[in-house]
């Protein structure tokens, strides 16, 4: 019996209620027993006025009381269930359940098991054996059958595993245990995706003709993937993947982490409607990115949402050679003495034991190196010549600078980026009529055009290139008359690379030049790594053991027990070998879950031979409530218990029996009163002693802005800066407290430090009518958002949170801005401080203007005792203070300077001292009268 969302499984008991005219009648006629008297003489004579009563019917309350009482009882033995779900399985002469526990099944997997388990549970009352399989675990798992017992211990048990899902290998094997249960009921719930041999696979277990057919998948598949991360010139790009069926605008934060664990950068992907695949770029310095282990989409708690990096995105493998006999004796003159300074600090260099050619490149090669730097070297044998051109158009990178043997030698067209003239050019001496050239400035083609030309860098030797209808844009570098110095052309996957000068201050002095180095550091960001550790997945072809492994979660976690060495051989993501990173401390291969191309298509319904059922994940809401029914009958029979006690005069005669009756009475009432006032009443409590608690300690507010990772910084931050205020100050701030603009009450704090993300969600009017409300009242609001690396406040290129800064401040009532002025108290409130910088350093600490500063030197901090209700910067501050549970900064600055972060403290310090103090350095006004108390 089902009325609405209440459920009846003894309905028939609900005939009962009929009978309550008749025990209300009954008990109208049944008094209470009379009260009786002992007989003491005096107490007679003192009532003898009184006229003796004897009831003869029940009082109309105690008869609505026990009426009450037996109507509990009546629907509490009816069975009755809150939110009662349907019966799902009820056919077959068993049940089969197939769920899939891959990487896909992590974010809901509690539902998936909830739903498992009310089959499960059908299946008990239906008597029926269960069949259990997983399709992630291993083809020998046990699948049953099992009874309903033990399957719901095995279910308990099961957990999501970081691999794809293997429905060919189990789905044969569960339809091997259906032949001997004809006309079976099946339940497939499924993760939503895709898997090749699905159509197959759904053939053979279907293959026994299924008495009943069940079918979840999940409502909406928004699953995000990290499928790609290339360490490209300019940024880290991170590229996603989200499923077909998911077609709208959609905005993705993807993370990157060091080997520590700490988020170390992150940028925002955005998809477009009906876009498959996005990418999103880091732009860091390359340093900084060679720090990351692994990148992932934030909120996406399951393996592919996680993907880890190995040397093939961070430092690079260069091969230098050189043909010079001057190399040992005149180290100054060697042709790679400078090379090698210029690329130790990021790049692993190597050099061969021999300086024949035929033995010198293929030893080279052998090692996978991602550059190789030839100096001044001309026509090669054939046969490392042709394997130099295969590695070229393998993706290598080959470097070549100009000499004498260069510029005697035949042109190599397939090694060489243009077509050279015979012979070398001499700009300058006494036979010539030409100067030495500078160089012009860099084309807008090449990677060099966002650096500026050295002024004193010029040339006076170098070999020309043949002109030709390419030239320019071959062209990475020129000099001043227009003739190249840099050339280059992508050959295959790689590309080569040309100096029309030698590597040494002979015919230039380019090599002693700073930009040298960066130009080096360029090209070799350019190129791409040719392999980890030989390329083989293991040094000298031997397996290489679980390092981290990425849990289904994805989190990077020590491997497990069941998890095989990595052999060579090896690309499949399987139990044996899960996705993590596989080798030691002194070089690791990662081992990833999807590959860059790899596409996330919904699962189609396949075609069954009997009507399929679908049904939806989610967790059982049913709730029983004969046992609150039997509970609140038994505080009504208390209180009947009382009631007649009372009338019966045994409580006024025995005190200590009123006592214990008053204390059972308590009982039943605290049973009885869970109503919404006292919980409301409970909630008001809590209030006030919230309040007693932001007011008994000064504390730091930071808005909570709803993003998990921008809140932990902010939090983190401010734990950071208060740690520092009690170890440099007399101030002992309490924890940092987040706020919700909206329902907090802000007044309890004087600063609160507010991130600008432009994905978090905007406030509406009246959490800025109350923002606006806070800084009119004496409170101050420290905007900060974050984006001075890409464009600092003010600039002339708006980000997009500083977007969203303007979007906020449009709707308060903001005085004019200006930068901290040099002589304003927050420069001296505690330390004397030039900047205010946080992670990032450039950006201005923006504050309330002075009145009519144009014409007046005395600015309002040295009138008044004001604070200014409003301060913006870009630096990141909170991002400067985090620190983790070790202590260890959480954020590294850029650049990465110590000295950065302990600036980036004490403008925390100036600024809590300036709000707390206000512009007491600056008030001059009472210094005669103090001194001259003071007896000066």
């Amino acid at each position: 019996m089902n009325w609405f969302s209440l459920t009846f499984a003894q309905p028939f008991l609900l005939w009962g209620l009929i009978a309550l005219p008749v025990i209300w009648w009954l008990l109208r006629l049944t008094p209470p027993r009379p009260q009786t008297e002992t007989f003491p003489p005096l107490k007679i004579l003192a009532r003898v006025v009184k006229r003796e009563e004897t009831p003869h019917k029940s009082p109309w309350w105690l008869t609505l009381l026990r009426l009450l009482l037996a109507a509990l009882v009546i629907l509490a033995l009816a069975d009755p269930v809150l939110n009662p779900r349907e019966k799902t399985a009820g056919e077959g002469t068993a049940l089969a359940i197939v769920l899939d526990n891959g990487w896909a099944s992590a974010p809901d997997w509690e539902e998936r098991v909830a739903t498992a388990s009310r089959l499960i549970e059908d299946a008990r009352a239906n008597e029926q054996p269960v069949v259990l399989a997983l399709t992630a675990e291993e083809q020998n798992q046990e699948i049953g059958p099992f009874d309903a017992d033990t399957a719901l211990e095995r279910l308990n048990a099961a957990q999501p595993r970081p691999v794809p899902a293997n429905r060919p290998a189990i789905f044969g094997r569960v339809a091997g245990v259906l032949s001997d249960f004809p006309g079976a009921a099946i339940a497939v719930l499924s993760d939503g995706l895709a898997m090749s041999g699905d159509e197959a696979a759904f053939a053979e277990l279907f293959s026994g003709g299924p008495a009943e057919l069940l079918w979840a998948e999940p409502e909406r598949l928004s699953l995000l993937a990290a499928t790609d991360a290339q360490n490209m010139a300019e940024a880290f790009e991170v590229t996603a993947t989200r499923a077909a069926g998911d077609t709208g605008p959609r905005q993705a934060i993807a993370f990157a982490s060091d080997d520590r664990g700490r988020r170390i950068a992150e940028t925002t992907i955005t998809f477009g409607a009906g876009e498959t695949r996005a990418t999103g770029a880091m732009r860091l310095p390359f340093e900084l990115r060679n720090d990351f282990v692994s990148v992932g989409i934030e909120g996406q708690n399951q393996a592919a949402g996680l993907r880890v990096l190995d040397e093939n995105s961070k430092r690079r493998r260069i091969g230098l050679f050189s043909q010079s006999e001057a190399d040992q004796a005149q180290p100054l003159l060697s042709p790679l003495y400078y090379i090698e300074r210029a690329l130790a600090p990021f790049a692993d260099l190597m050099q061969p034991s021999s300086a024949e050619l035929t033995e010198a490149l293929p030893e080279l090669l052998e090692q996978n190196p991602a550059v190789i730097v030839m100096a001044d070297v001309g026509t090669l044998p054939a046969a490392p010549r042709q394997a130099l051109i295969d590695w070229v158009n393998g993706g290598g990178t080959l470097v070549r600078f100009a000499g004498p043997r260069l510029a005697a030698a035949d042109n190599d067209e397939d090694l060489l980026p243009v077509r050279l003239r015979l012979g070398e050019r001499s700009l300058g001496g006494a036979l010539s009529w030409t100067e030495p050239q500078p160089l012009a400035e860099f084309p807008p083609n090449g990677p060099f055009s966002d650096l500026a030309p050295p002024r004193d860098v010029t040339v006076n030797r170098q070999v020309l290139a043949e002109p030709s209808p390419d030239i320019v844009e071959r062209s990475w570098a020129n000099l001043a008359d227009g003739t190249p110095l840099v050339t280059g052309v992508s050959r295959g996957e790689g590309q080569i690379v040309l100096f029309h000068v030698t590597p040494e201050a002979t015919w230039s002095n380019l090599p002693i030049s700073g930009s040298f180095v960066e130009m080096l550091r360029r090209i070799v960001q350019l190129s791409r790594n040719q392999g980890a550790l030989n390329n083989t997945g293991a040094e000298g072809g031997r397996a290489l053991a679980p390092y981290r492994l990425i849990s289904a979660e994805g989190r990077l976690v020590p491997p497990s027990g069941e998890a095989e060495p990595l052999t060579p051989d090896t690309n499949a993501v399987t139990l044996k070998h899960p996705p993590g990173l596989y080798g030691s401390e002194e070089g690791v291969v990662a081992h990833n879950l999807l590959a860059p191309d790899a596409e996330l298509i919904p699962i189609t319904r396949p075609e069954a031979p009997a009507p399929i059922t679908p049904i939806s994940y989610g967790l059982d809401e049913q709730q029983p409530l004969k046992g609150p029914l039997f509970a609140a009958a038994l505080a009504l029979l208390a209180l009947d218990t009382l009631a007649v006690l009372w009338l019966g005069g045994r409580l006024r005669r025995k005190p200590k029996l009123a006592k214990g009756a008053a204390t059972l009475l308590a009982i039943a009432l605290t049973l009885a009163m869970m109503s919404p006032d006292a919980a409301r009443a409970q909630d008001e409590r809590a209030g006030e002693a919230d309040a007693i608690e932001a007011i008994s300690q000064t504390r730091i507010a930071y808005v909570i802005t709803g993003l998990s990772s921008l809140d932990a910084t902010s939090r983190a931050g401010l734990q950071g800066l208060s740690t520092f205020l009690a170890a440099k100050t007399a101030l002992e701030p309490g924890a940092p407290a987040g706020v919700d603009i909206a329902t907090d009450e802000l007044s309890f704090y004087p600063l609160i430090y507010w991130p600008i993300d432009p994905d978090a969600p905007m406030p509406n009017e009246e959490a800025i009518a109350r923002i606006d409300a806070y800084m009119q009242s004496g409170g101050t609001v420290l905007f900060d958002t974050r984006d001075q690396y890409s464009s600092g406040f003010g600039s002339d290129a708006v980000t997009p949170a500083t977007q969203r800064l303007r979007d906020i401040l449009s709707g308060l009532n903001v005085p004019p801005l200006e930068p901290v002025p040099d002589d304003h108290v927050l420069t001296k409130s505690f330390f004397i401080l030039p900047e205010f910088p946080g992670r990032y350093r450039g950006s201005p600490l923006w504050v309330e203007a002075s009145l009519d500063s144009s014409t007046r030197t005395d600015r309002p901090v040295r009138v008044g005792d004001g604070v200014t209700p409003i301060m913006i910067t870009g630096n990141d501050l909170a991002g400067a203070w985090a620190l983790d549970a070790s202590g260890e900064p959480l954020l590294p600055t850029v650049p990465n300077d110590p000295l950065q972060r302990l600036y980036a403290y004490r403008a925390g310090v100036n600024i809590m001292m300036y709000m707390l103090t206000g512009n007491y350095k600056s008030d001059q006004v009472h210094v005669p009268v103090l001194l001259e108390r003071l007896g000066q």
